[in-house]
């Protein structure tokens, strides 16, 4: 279904959250708002499952609709894999257990501050930390940390902003121009500006490699950039 969620004027903006009306045109969404998305996702996916082996067990946690879900389970035939997606949104776990059929996949409405992932072979964090309250951020990583096994792998995908002003203002340009070549108009595109900034905090690069030392990772790579988007593989 395509969006149309911020195509009338709504006067009063309110914050942005994962309702179901936000939900039922996710992907759409999502395809047409971060870019490198399509192949961030999938390689995530082979990333993960290669680590995995034949019987390790993945969270991925924020899981929305269960893409990176997908794409781990895609890149691993073994039966006896498992994938844990968490999410704390109704409409999310619902529409994650209608879309994946499959029984090495379970999912689980829960705040991920409050997830156990004991014993994780690897954690997906896709485009989630970004909505955590940023005093929570170290604590959470610290967690994970703590209870995924001693040779897990974390990986984070994000928004992220960069210090350099001419550098940021080409990329957010950028990526004004790019969702409008993608069908949204102003309109749209500056009410969803204004529905998310209060619940998307984004950091740079810099603070997010100063926050996995400090969660006490030793070891961490951006293996993937687009524009304002990066990923990293962090290890214990």
């Amino acid at each position: 279904m395509r969006d149309s969620v911020y195509s009338n004027d709504k006067g009063q903006i309110v914050d942005f959250a994962f309702t179901q009306e936000v939900v039922d045109v996710f992907p759409d969404m999502i395809r047409r708002s971060v870019m490198g998305y399509e192949t961030m996702v999938p390689v995530t996916g082979l990333i993960a499952a290669r680590h995995l082996g034949l019987a390790g067990h993945a969270y991925d946690l924020g899981c929305s609709l269960g893409a990176t879900t997908l794409a781990i389970l895609s890149q691993n035939d073994s039966e006896d894999i498992r994938v844990t997606g968490v999410d704390n949104s109704t409409a999310m776990i619902k529409g994650a257990q209608a879309a994946v059929f499959d029984k090495r996949a379970h999912f689980v409405e829960q705040d991920i501050r409050a997830t156990d992932v004991s014993g994780a072979n690897v954690i997906v964090l896709n485009l989630v930390l970004q909505f955590i309250d940023p005093v929570d951020r170290i604590p959470l990583l610290k967690g994970f940390r703590q209870q995924m096994h001693p040779q897990g792998i974390l990986i984070v995908s994000e928004k992220v902003r960069h210090d350099d002003s001419r550098l940021h203002t080409l990329f957010n340009d950028t990526h004004l121009a790019w969702k409008k070549a993608n069908g949204y108009s102003d309109l749209e595109i500056s009410q969803k500006r204004s529905a998310i900034e209060n619940v998307m905090k984004i950091d740079t690069e810099e603070m997010h490699q100063d926050r996995f030392a400090k969660a006490g990772f030793t070891d961490a790579h951006q293996w993937y950039r687009c524009m304002n988007w990066a990923s990293f593989i962090v290890q214990p």
